[in-house]
């Protein structure tokens, strides 16, 4: 399980400021599952949230030991960066 980071840790991850996260929210443009909201403070689930973003298959999952397609999916990864 993805351990729940707050907002700013996103700000930095993406080079934005803690406004823009906002903003990505208010529009809808960061998943409601890939963030917890307590009275007013968020807390995300990087992983997914940068899979969502990047638009990129969520590599997330616990991969089958030996399962191929999970291995492709993080070789592709790798190459994007």
């Amino acid at each position: 399980m993805a351990a729940f980071v707050p907002i700013e840790n996103v700000a930095n991850h993406f080079a934005v400021s803690i406004s823009t996260v906002r903003a990505w929210i208010r529009t809808n443009k960061i998943p409601s599952d890939t963030y917890i909201k307590v009275g007013s403070t968020y807390r995300f689930k990087l992983p997914e949230l940068e899979a969502e973003l990047l638009g990129k298959p969520s590599a997330v999952e616990e991969a089958p030991e030996g399962d191929m397609m999970y291995e492709q999916l993080e070789l592709d990864l790798d190459e994007d960066a």
